[in-house]
């Protein structure tokens, strides 16, 4: 921010209600609680505007500063700090205490500006971590349908490469249904009844009527989760295509990143201009290590792990795949690392260097092209649909069922 700042405020925000104090260079001090809803948040907005501070800060904890933040960002400027960097300058822990603490450091340009994206990309963001959580709760109940089988010494993983595809769907419906293996087997695919005789003897025992009964509520699970993620699919292919698809294009021309890695990486970096290298946006992801000196001696540590965590797993998840990929320079780089270093420190040089990559191709406007002859095969897209648009009635209903649920819950744990 140019200028000085002669008065600034600081906020310490909590879920319910927000502490805000305002400081002026001559040490005059002012305090005030404000709930944090509509109402609160507007009396925090006339509050500040009228006693014209230059600007707002705030830590970045969790989502709570987002609609405060939108409601004053077109009146004054506002700070979003990393809660960890102010942390290091205080001692004391107090609401009071930590929301002065925020307006003097403020006051004297000491906080860092987070990067702050816009509202429609904060969004899509939003769909593309909501999908990650759905997909880690399908795969946890994946999880204890696996147990389930075990624990009744059904082996399917002995016939079927995925027991919850299209076939292993098919037997395990039929298993927790009561149906006999001759039905089962009918249901099956022509390439799969090939395998009846081994199919026969996996399922030549019973299933205990728990089993089975636990088995179906898992079974259903999945197929909801399925619908869910599909949903959200779509939303976040519909944002992709049509607002970064050049983007999208030349991340999955890289090896390793498909659809779901290049819309997860656009949601969680946006814009790559604002990082004046690659080194620079892989420090901003938490991939490079953390440097300590003391009397002239350098060590190396682990890696700084700030940043976006989404953006951390999906890059690991891409090196770990680009290190399979055969003719690729990428893999040759990979192996090199491996004899020197090992596996999983390997696998997070890749992804740095994969960060670098894509940072040089997307502020370049260049396709990635491999030295070794790799050619990446064509990456079937997602057509893309048109979204429902909820009325004011729909939402209300959508909010009130959310409501119901919560009371339930509170009733039930009572």
């Amino acid at each position: 921010m140019e200028g000085e700042i002669n008065k600034s405020c600081g906020l310490d925000i909590h879920k319910r209600f927000l502490i805000a104090t305002i400081l002026s260079r001559s040490g005059e001090k002012q305090l005030q609680r404000f709930d944090r809803d509509d109402d609160g948040i507007l009396n925090l907005k006339n509050w500040v505007t009228s006693e014209k501070c230059d600007v707002v800060a705030c830590e970045s904890t969790s989502d709570f500063w987002v609609p405060i933040y939108d409601s004053l960002i077109n009146h004054l400027p506002v700070i979003v700090g990393n809660a960890r960097d102010m942390k290091a300058f205080t001692h004391k822990k107090t609401d009071k205490i930590d929301s002065e603490f925020i307006a003097k450091l403020a006051l004297n340009k000491m906080v860092q500006p987070s990067r702050v994206f816009p509202k429609n990309h904060r969004e899509y963001r939003s769909y593309v971590r909501l999908r990650l959580t759905l997909v880690r709760k399908r795969t946890d109940i994946k999880n204890e349908a696996h147990a389930i089988l075990s624990s009744e010494m059904f082996h399917l993983n002995d016939v079927l490469t995925d027991i919850f595809g299209k076939n292993g769907r098919a037997i395990l419906s039929g298993i927790s249904s009561g149906k006999n293996v001759d039905q089962i087997i009918e249901s099956l695919s022509p390439n799969v009844r090939k395998k009846a005789v081994q199919i026969r003897e996996v399922l030549d025992r019973e299933i205990s009527q728990s089993a089975a009964n636990r088995l179906q509520i898992c079974l259903n699970l999945i197929k909801h989760l399925d619908e869910e993620i599909e949903t959200l699919e779509k939303e976040i292919f519909n944002y992709a295509y049509k607002k970064r698809n050049k983007e999208m294009e030349i991340l999955m021309s890289v090896p390793g990143i498909g659809e779901i890695g290049a819309a997860t990486l656009i949601a969680e970096i946006n814009d790559f201009n604002d990082f004046s290298s690659g080194d620079k946006l892989a420090s901003w992801l938490g991939l490079v290590p953390n440097v300590y000196q003391s009397a002239d001696k350098y060590h190396n540590g682990r890696i700084t792990k700030r940043g976006s965590k989404v953006a951390r797993w999906i890059l690991t998840q891409i090196a770990q795949a680009a290190a399979r990929k055969k003719n690729s320079k990428l893999k040759e780089f990979f192996n090199r690392k491996k004899k020197s270093i090992g596996h999983a420190k390997a696998i997070i040089a890749l992804a740095r260097k994969i960060a670098t990559i894509i940072w040089h191709l997307i502020t370049n406007d260049e396709m990635y092209e491999d030295e070794t002859g790799y050619q990446k095969g064509e990456v079937q897209k997602r057509k893309i649909v048109e979204t429902e648009i909820f009325s004011v009635d729909e939402r209300i209903t959508i909010i009130s069922g959310i409501f119901a649920i919560m009371g339930k819950e509170e009733r039930e744990s009572t």
